[in-house]
């Protein structure tokens, strides 16, 4: 059976990790979630309000750890997700997610980024000549960073597959399982 890394840490937000940790299951995946610790993660909902010129957060729910980012065998993986929220700002710091991180984008596996996690990648260099969807107000940081911003809601650029946030869901899912079950079929094949 095919197995993702989720790799995440506190203050992700809670659709934009909970979407695709559910939909690759469906999918007949098994998935890994990855944070600093094996201490439960806390997620956040961020919500628009008319009266806030930025996105208002408040606590969701908590989500299990599997296994803390330093004992990551990625070899172990087929599919990487980084999940959006503040989360990214702060997890790109660490040696261990960069490691991970490099690894998929080296071996070309699929990797899956959802609205700031695209943070992630940009800061090691990663997404320089590439195609991503972001959260638009971090599309000069991933301009920045050498990557083409794609205002769209399945953004695919050869194994990496991104969307905006959370309201892209429907589309980014399906996109996501195709690229990822493409991966799997040619790696069978």
């Amino acid at each position: 059976m095919p197995r993702a890394l989720l790799l995440t840490g506190d203050a992700a937000e809670e659709l934009d990790t909970m979407y695709p940790y559910y939909r690759v299951q469906e999918g007949g995946w098994e998935v890994d979630v990855s944070s600093r610790t094996t201490r439960d993660v806390q997620l956040v909902i961020h919500e628009f309000d008319p009266n806030s010129d930025a996105y208002v957060e408040k606590n969701g729910r908590k989500l299990p750890v599997d296994v803390p980012w330093a004992e990551v065998d990625v070899e172990r993986y087929d599919a990487l997700i980084i999940p959006g929220g503040r989360a990214p700002e702060w997890i790109r710091v660490d040696a261990d997610v960069r490691r991970i991180t490099e690894h998929f984008f080296a071996r070309n596996l699929p990797i899956a980024l959802v609205c700031h996690g695209a943070q992630v990648p940009a800061v090691y260099g990663l997404l320089k000549g590439r195609k991503t969807a972001c959260f638009p107000p971090i599309t000069g940081d991933m301009e920045n960073a050498g990557a083409t911003v794609i205002d769209a809601p399945d953004v695919v650029d050869g194994n990496l597959v991104s969307c905006r946030g959370w309201p892209d869901m429907p589309q980014f899912g399906r996109a996501m399982m195709e690229l990822f079950s493409k991966s799997v079929d040619s790696a069978s094949a």
